[in-house]
């Protein structure tokens, strides 16, 4: 009985080859892609974000509605214990006025008894007992001494703030996706590293068995095979166990279904970019620069308190006949108010604001100088892990010829199992480091884009 056998030269570089060594920056997996865009409409604190710009978006309706008139409708019915009248005195006096003016008036003298024919009107009453009064009311504002035009400034600010925001809290979490996404291909490709070594262990196994047979070799290289076929087997659960995590975590993301991301097999895809690449505004300064200018028009509109108002009421009775005396049916007019001294309470709330600009500038500055730093630290790290992955590939090519050469002598009685054993473990490793180099490449050169602003999903 004869096994197929495979040189460990064509299947190293299959590995390799099944692996991309350049791809651009930007060129995403399109299902990494679709997995992002799931996250992003599913993040809970994006949407909050939203919630929030679109109430700044009606803080803004509202500063531009303090110029539309106010028109009101009321409707009211009263029920005094008793009508409102005039005294006695009075009433006796609107008498006998009137008593006179109808004799002036039928031409009979002064002093001339009040004919009994001629009948007198009674006083009418200052105001019924029962009164009904439907009316309208006009308030318009002309002139808000500038308060609602800086609260319009502020809010539309503040909106450009939050929408600024959310844009960095979108790239926070695309930068957790595909880490996230990244690991579970690291983990894949551990897998496929392990396979591998299996089938290597295989074929020694099949050697040592027929060697024993033959009396070439005692049992104890058998079991020194089944021992290191027992520790592979523990690293396989291991990764498994790893690789149901990072399907939890990017089902925690991204709301895609487990089923769907048990099917996922991704690839560690080595980036290559200019390193050089202008540097764009981050949203996270943006952020605050706009927060700084809604604070500033925050801290005008409190100034602007002690500038005159102007307004415009009028008011308007449908209902006559239950007005008393002294109402008018409508009136209408213009009014000033001019707040000269409210004990330095907007001078104390435009100070506190302007601390609060200060705050921001301060903000943006560390910020800017986080990036900075940021950006230095990625740039290196990039260089470094290509620097890595240059030296492990060359680590391979030694281990691999190490483990070729152990493998021959071995099985022409000139090394033991343990040093076949020690070589495949060193092929193994390298293997296993030249993946975390490209995983290493790839955290370097989105953490660069990210620190450059050049993030794209």
């Amino acid at each position: 009985m004869k096994i197929s056998q495979i040189p460990l030269s064509i299947l190293l570089m299959a590995l390799i080859i099944s692996i991309p060594i350049s791809l651009k920056a930007q060129q995403l997996d399109p299902i990494l892609k679709e997995l992002i865009n799931k996250g992003l409409n599913k993040s809970h604190t994006i949407n909050n974000n939203r919630i929030e710009a679109e109430q700044a978006q009606l803080d803004q309706k509202l500063a531009k509605s303090v110029f539309l008139p106010k028109v009101t409708f009321n409707g009211s019915f009263t029920r005094l214990n008793d009508d409102i009248t005039f005294d006695d005195n009075t009433q006796t006096l609107l008498l006998e006025t009137q008593k006179l003016i109808i004799k002036d008036a039928i031409g009979l003298p002064f002093n001339t008894a009040f004919p009994n024919n001629i009948p007198l009107q009674d006083a009418p009453n200052l105001q019924d007992k029962n009164i009904l009064k439907t009316s309208v009311d006009l308030d318009w504002v002309l002139f808000s001494g500038l308060e609602a035009s800086n609260a319009l400034k502020a809010s539309k600010h503040k909106e450009a703030s939050l929408n600024f925001a959310g844009l960095a809290e979108k790239d926070k979490l695309a930068l957790t996706i595909i880490e996230t996404y990244d690991k579970l291909a690291l983990v894949k490709a551990s897998r496929k590293v392990l396979d591998a070594s299996e089938h290597y262990l295989n074929e020694q196994e099949f050697y040592i068995r027929k060697a024993i047979e033959n009396g070439l070799t005692t049992p104890i290289s058998r079991k020194k095979i089944e021992l290191a076929q027992q520790q592979l087997a523990a690293k396989k659960l291991d990764f498994e166990h790893n690789n149901i995590l990072l399907i939890e975590v990017l089902h925690q993301l991204t709301g895609e279904t487990r089923a769907r991301l048990k099917e996922l097999d991704p690839l560690l895809q080595s980036f290559a970019i200019d390193t050089g690449l202008n540097i764009e505004k981050r949203n996270e300064v943006k952020a605050l620069e706009e927060a700084e200018k809604a604070t500033h028009y925050q801290s005008k509109m409190e100034k602007s308190h002690f500038i005159p108002k102007v307004a415009v009421k009028g008011h308007y009775e449908f209902i006559e006949d239950d007005l008393s005396l002294l109402d008018p049916k409508w009136f209408i007019g213009a009014g000033i108010q001019w707040t000269v001294f409210d004990g330095n309470q907007s001078k104390l709330k435009s100070k506190k604001l302007q601390l609060e600009t200060q705050k921001y500038k301060e903000k943006i500055e560390n910020a800017e100088e986080m990036i900075a730093l940021g950006i230095s630290k990625a740039e290196l790290t990039y260089q470094a892990a290509l620097q890595n992955t240059k030296i492990v590939q060359k680590e391979i090519e030694l281990a691999n010829d190490t483990y070729e050469m152990v493998d021959k002598q071995f099985k022409n009685n000139l090394a033991s199992i343990t040093d076949v054993l020690n070589a495949l473990n060193d092929l193994e490793k390298a293997q296993f480091k030249l993946q975390e180099s490209f995983f290493n490449e790839r955290r370097a050169v989105t953490s660069l884009l990210h620190a450059k602003g050049l993030l794209q999903y």
